[in-house]
């Protein structure tokens, strides 16, 4: 990856969210405390559902994985920043950058997709019930998340590479806590037209096509869910979507705002609080937001830490 950087430059600075060195102290401890719940919560998660046999269906399947893909998200950012802040020492090289932004660029891609999936499991659950063990089979589910890893390998590589071809000439500084793409192309002094139109075209692709999805899936949900008789069938519809669509709304909210807007339409300062939202908080609350209003996952959980262990006589 060196090769593609033609000028020299060996390392960037992270100038992170703020100069002040109390306001530093006090945003490392929350972002310490932010990544310890999000890891632990959505440990907890995968746990609780590998380790109960009632969960073994093809929802929970797509949210553990959702949950082990958030924990590398939020590991691909956020131990960077803590240790920058222990050291003193906000640069980061520049194949660390290149490295730090692919990872970045995976998991958030395999986030999109899988959220996409999840919502076609819950189409198929509520909308085509008699047909739901023969078409979320074992095969298929490993497949549709196979797919999502497979996408975001694409896009992540392509964006990477093309990167790797731009010249840095002098200025170094990013307005950012990691090597967010946007952010390192303003960085660039070479020609990055080719660099944007990959990234709108290559890029809102995987972001809108995945997205399309999810309103074409929950439209039919609620058409299908409009039909039911009863309000407490349609209640009981709803409810094993709410948590999903509240994830999927705090998720793209940022991430439209920030990548598929004008750049004059809002700050550094903005770019950043959204990719607090997306990359962080979206992570913490998502085992917040799915073991809180589901009662089979706060079973589950219950049962973790109360289950005794088996001595071996």
């Amino acid at each position: 990856m060196e090769a593609g950087n033609q000028s020299g430059v060996s390392e960037f600075i992270l100038l992170g969210l703020t100069d002040h060195p109390e306001k530093q102290r006090l945003l490392f401890f929350l972002f310490l405390l932010m990544y310890l719940i999000t890891g632990l919560g959505n440990l907890l998660i995968i746990l609780a559902i590998s380790t109960n046999s009632h969960l073994h269906t093809p929802m929970y399947f797509f949210l553990s994985n959702l949950s082990l893909v958030d924990i590398c998200f939020t590991s691909t950012t956020i131990p960077k920043m803590l240790a920058n802040h222990v050291s003193g020492n906000k640069s980061i090289p520049y194949v660390e950058c290149i490295t730090q932004l692919f990872f970045f660029v995976l998991f958030g891609e395999i986030d999109s997709v899988l959220l996409t999936v999840m919502a076609y499991d819950r189409y198929v659950a509520i909308c085509a019930p008699l047909q739901y063990t023969m078409l979320m089979t074992p095969k298929v589910c490993a497949l549709l998340v196979a797919v999502s890893w497979f996408w975001a390998y694409i896009n992540a590589l392509t964006q990477t590479v093309l990167l790797t071809r731009l010249s840095f000439c002098g200025h170094n500084e990013i307005p950012h806590f990691f090597c967010d793409i946007s952010s390192v192309l303003k960085l660039a002094c070479s020609d990055t037209f080719i660099n944007d139109l990959v990234l709108l075209a290559v890029g809102g692709l995987t972001v809108i096509i995945p997205f399309i999805g999810i309103l074409i899936s929950y439209t039919r949900i609620f058409v299908t869910v409009m039909r039911i008789p009863s309000a407490s069938g349609k209640w009981k519809a709803f409810s094993t979507c709410g948590s999903h669509i509240t994830v999927v709304c705090l998720f793209y909210g940022t991430i439209i705002g920030v990548y598929f807007s004008p750049t004059s339409t809002h700050t550094a300062q903005q770019d950043t609080t959204a990719a607090i939202m997306y990359t962080v908080v979206t992570s913490m609350m998502n085992p917040f937001i799915y073991s809180l209003r589901n009662k089979d996952m706060k079973g589950a959980l219950r049962m973790l830490f109360t289950r005794k262990p088996v001595l071996s006589l």
